[in-house]
Parts: C-alpha cells; structure tokens; sequence
C-alpha cells in the first residue's frame, strides 16, 4: 500500500533529481481513442500508446478497434471502408469481422485460417470510445476511470482534442501542479496567492489527490466572470478552490471554483459560488506525442449554451497557452538528453503519479528505461513502501 504524504508533514523535495523525462506507458489499461462523435461508419486511424487502430462501429452502432494493418500486405484498414458489419481492406479487398477474424478473400473460396488482424477491447462510456491494448483477458470495464460528470445530468459542458507534441507524463505534470498558472496563465485563472498557498497530498495504489484552497482573495478575470454569470451583482472577495484527482493511468478529474469569502465552501456549502471540473485524460501515442481529450463541465446555468460555449472557447485559449509550454519543454528535453530534472515541493503530485506509472510498467515486466528517482536528494523523496 502506498502511505499518504502532504507538505505539512514536512517532506521536502527540494533539489531532488531525477531522469524521468521520457516516461514510457502502460498498455494494461483504458485509454480513450476518441470522443464517440469522431467514431462512425467511416473508418478512422488513430495510435494509441504505440499501436495504429482502425476505429469504426457496426450497423447497431457497437464501437470496433482492429489493428490498423491488414493480413495480406500491411495495407492501412483505415483507408478501406465497412460493408455490414466488416471491415474491406483497401488494397485488394480481404474482409474482416469485428474480432478480426477474415471472412472474405477475393477469387478464393477457401479462407486461410490464419487470416486475421487483432482486435481490442472498446467501450463507449462518459462520451469517449476506451480502448485496452494490452492484455484482452484482464481488460474490465469496470478499471474505466471515474468521469462521471461528463453525462450526470446535474452537469453540463463541452470539451475538445489536442494532439500534443510531447511526452504524455509531461502532459501529466502540468495538470498535478496548477502553481504554474500564476505565470503562464496570468491574464486569465493565474494569480500570486496559488504559490502562496498550502497544499495537501494524498494517495492509494492507483490514485493520487493534491488539494489547495485559497481564502480570502480576489477572484481572477476567469473566475469572476463565471461568478456574475451566476450572480449578476457580484463584489468581494472569494474563497477559492483546486482539487486535482489522478487515476491511472493518465485520467485527471479538477474539481475548481470559487465562492462568496466566508459562506462556508471548505466546509461543503457551495451554494454561494461556481463550480467546475476539468476533466482531462490523456491517451499516450508515442513517446513523443499524445492525444489530450479535455472539457470544461459546470453545475450552474445548465440551460445557457452560450456560457457552455464561452467556457470551452476560455479554457481553450488557456491550454493552447499550456500546449505551446509543453511542446517548447519537449523539444528543449530532445536537446538535452543527458540533463536530469529536478523536482520541488510543488511536485510531490507528480512524482506520485509517476511510481504509480511505474508499478504499473513492473507488472507488465516493462520497467522504466529511467529510474526514478535518483541523484542528490533522493534521499528526501517520498518512497514507495
């Protein structure tokens, strides 16, 4: 079991190094390969943790995942097209069935048995096509991580992909750590008191919780006009909130917001305030690029598709802030492939997430190829017991 730690127990992870900068992934889970709407009758490609998937549905509208190679010649299924329920490869016309079992070859009656391609485990759930590229026998449905908030009718929002040039546990640690909005998002959620502020940490085998809250401060330009959204004569200061729930292998859940200073939010009562969650889940496609799947969802002003669409067009502009970062850190780290990383206090996160990464890689007999953690002050970070 992995035992809980937070900076108020004093773990200090100053100057603490390591040379975990391109992070391999686990295959042995659910990642999401699509919003459902992107996956129709028309076959699409997509690579997911290092395997190119044809994705496409069949007549009743079941999502299928085939590897995106035919059995004859390697030709691309993505580019073919689907009649009934199969899958025509587009190079000489060899079908297949939703297990990726052959069930046709032109001018030959007689099938080869061995003609067959593999076939992943998928499920439609919160809005997202999951896919499980490891081991089809311990794929559960029930591992798909909690995102709950995407179809709870007391909830609404909209979200959007990115294609991120970067290592996905990059990706990762920019979510885990939120202090750095006060300086790459200054004019719009990034104010000085999110450095300022404690945080606590906590976590299991497969999660990790870091939680801040902020009393008594002025509301950011995001914030505050979400706040007259919902209260059109709001003043004041507010109380302000941040809880980060990771679930692995690469779901992140945060819950946000902010409320009239003083009404009784870090005790549960918000009622005199917005309330949103990030909901970010990031499907690794080499280990240089990944897929970001992320929306904005809200439990106030349901009815208003205009503040639906004003929220998704926000967060966008926000994260397209965090995407040029990311890709400038990335091409930074391939110039530097000897450096090694250090970490602070405000990764304590992060550096949870990733021995949850590698627990994960152990089981699959794939350890890093970079231990972690390493170097001076290894020492003072928190262990794995």
């Amino acid at each position: 079991m992995l035992q809980g730690i937070s900076r108020h127990e004093g773990v200090d992870l100053a100057e603490t190094r390591t040379t975990a900068k391109i992070f391999d992934y686990p295959r042995d889970a659910w990642y999401v390969a699509a919003w459902d709407y992107e996956v129709t009758r028309n076959p699409m490609a997509r690579t997911i943790a290092g395997r190119p998937l044809a994705l496409y549905r069949t007549q009743d509208g079941t999502p299928v995942a085939l590897a995106d190679a035919c059995w004859h010649r390697l030709a691309p299924l993505s580019m073919g097209k689907v009649i009934g329920d199969d899958l025509q490869c587009p190079y000489h016309g060899i079908r297949y069935n939703k297990t990726g079992r052959c069930t046709s070859m032109p001018a030959q009656e007689t099938i080869n048995p061995s003609a067959t391609v593999p076939s992943f485990p998928v499920v439609d759930r919160y809005r997202y096509v999951w896919v499980w590229v490891g081991d089809p026998a311990i794929a559960d449905p029930a591992l798909i991580p909690d995102m709950s908030q995407m179809t709870d009718p007391e909830w609404t929002g909209d979200g959007e992909l990115i294609h991120a040039d970067c290592n996905y546990q990059l990706v990762l640690d920019n979510l885990m750590d939120l202090t750095h909005e006060e300086f790459v998002h200054s004019s719009s959620i990034g104010q000085e008191e999110l450095s300022e502020s404690e945080f606590v940490t906590s976590h299991t085998e497969t999660t990790v919780t870091v939680e801040r809250w902020m009393l008594g401060i002025d509301a950011p330009p995001f914030w505050l006009k979400n706040m007259r959204d919902k209260f059109p004569d709001f003043e004041g200061k507010v109380d302000r909130w941040q809880i980060i729930h990771f679930e692995a292998p690469s779901t992140i859940r945060i819950d946000v917001g902010v409320a009239r200073a003083g009404t009784g939010a870090p005790e549960g009562d918000r009622s005199q305030g917005v309330n949103g969650y990030v909901m970010n889940t990031i499907t690794p496609e080499s280990d240089r690029s990944c897929h970001y799947f992320w929306s904005f969802q809200r439990n106030y002003r349901l009815d208003s598709q205009l503040i639906t669409t004003q929220l998704r067009n926000g967060v966008h502009g926000v994260f397209g802030e965090d995407e040029r970062m990311l890709q400038a850190q990335q091409a930074a780290i391939d110039a530097n492939p000897d450096y090694e990383f250090y970490s602070l206090n405000i990764d304590t996160g992060g550096m949870w997430v990733r021995r949850i990464l590698e627990r994960m890689l152990e089981s699959e007999g794939r350890p890093s190829a970079v231990p972690l953690p390493t170097g001076v002050g290894a020492e003072r970070v928190p262990q794995v017991v």
